[in-house]
């Protein structure tokens, strides 16, 4: 038997020690590659833009706040884009320069933010605006309906794939034939457990060909052109579309951005073909002398209040305040709609469950309520 001497556990933990830090070296690249082609949560965007305001605004030094950003920040991708921005910045580069070298995590909007806020001395402020218009912007109105879908979808699958099969199993032995709305309900299983691995498969390529098909110039106009012309929530998705056009546009003045430069942001950060179009008009027509609202004015998409309040706002030197005025007005009836919206789906939503798989519990007891004649 091999006695183990000092030198050999030595070895040992060294050779341990080793593969730890290969494993780390390993993972630490791999975190590097991610992080130029990462795209981060706007979530995350949000706090981090939350916690940088608020550390600036104590009187932190901007290399020591992305530091302990860094330390508590738990996506590890995320965690390197911040060291690497920390690292440029010491080395004497603009905050706004280090964030652009990674679009995926840090938008237009947040770079041209910063760069406002840098060249007119007010960074904290500039970013604590940012992280309002971040945080309106991630609210989910719809969640819960979307949940509640979700899962009624989920519990209607398990009871088809696991459930099922235990009563197809029992009634098997009846070796009768079953009532119609139960065999239905049990040929239905089966095909569920037998293509349930090529459903997910067609589904997962009928999104990605969607997405294919959205992200063309040609598919997206057509995917607002639809989504316009859907009953409730084409009007929905016009007002939230028209509400984040005039906040970022009076964001983006109210911080001193040129006007091309924000028209420029607003257009990429819209994703409306609609406002992308009127964008490209408005910054053609700028250049030439003329204003906002003498192309809004032409432009159908836009509702009369924008056209107004536009127009009002040029008048008396304060658009950007009239458009943040238009913005909180569509956000009021985008929450007012959504809670109505909310308020009626939550008795459907229940009626549907409820019938659904109440209507399977009933086709499964269905041949045990008649099981004299079933068995006989």
């Amino acid at each position: 038997m091999a006695t183990l001497t000092p030198a050999s556990l030595n070895a040992s933990k060294k050779k341990k020690l080793s593969f730890a830090e290969g494993q780390r070296l390993a993972k630490r690249k791999s975190y590097e590659k991610q992080a130029l082609r990462k795209k981060i949560k706007l979530q995350e965007l949000t706090v981090f833009t939350q916690q940088l305001a608020a550390m600036l605004e104590a009187g932190l030094p901007l290399v020591t706040s992305l530091e302990a950003l860094e330390d508590q920040t738990e996506n590890p991708v995320f965690q390197v884009i911040i060291r690497n921005v920390r690292t440029d910045v010491s080395a004497g580069k603009s905050f706004s320069d280090s964030c652009a070298v990674y679009p995926r995590a840090f938008p237009n909007l947040f770079v041209s933010m910063v760069e406002a806020g840098e060249a007119s001395g007010g960074l904290a402020e500039i970013l604590d605006k940012t992280s309002v218009y971040f945080e309106e912007t991630v609210k989910g109105a719809m969640t819960y309906p979307i949940a509640v879908i979700g899962l009624s979808v989920g519990l209607v699958n398990i009871l088809l794939i696991f459930v099922i099969p235990v009563f197809a199993e029992m009634f098997a032995d009846f070796g009768a034939e079953l009532p119609k709305p139960t065999q239905i309900l049990i040929d239905l299983s089966e095909f569920l457990k037998s293509y349930i691995v090529f459903l997910i498969i067609g589904f997962a390529a009928f999104v990605w060909a969607f997405k294919r098909v959205v992200s063309t110039p040609k598919g997206r106009r057509i995917k607002d052109q639809t989504m316009l012309k859907l009953p409730v929530i084409g009007e929905l998705t016009r007002k939230v579309c028209l509400s984040r056009f005039c906040r970022t546009y009076a964001i983006l003045m109210r911080a001193g951005v040129p006007i091309l430069r924000t028209l420029e942001i607003v257009r990429k950060a819209s994703d409306n073909t609609y406002i992308e179009s009127a964008c490209k008009e408005v910054s053609k027509h700028i250049s030439q002398g003329g204003q906002v609202s003498e192309v809004l004015a032409i432009d159908p998409y836009f509702p009369p209040m924008v056209k107004h309040m536009t127009r009002a706002g040029e008048q008396t030197g304060n658009v950007d305040g009239m458009m943040v005025k238009v913005a909180d007005f569509y956000d009021s009836e985008v929450d007012t709609l959504v809670a109505a919206l909310t308020s009626l789906m939550e008795p459907l939503l229940i009626c549907f469950l409820g019938i659904v798989v109440g209507g399977i519990v009933m086709a499964m007891f269905l041949p045990i309520f008649q099981l004299s004649s079933v068995v006989g």
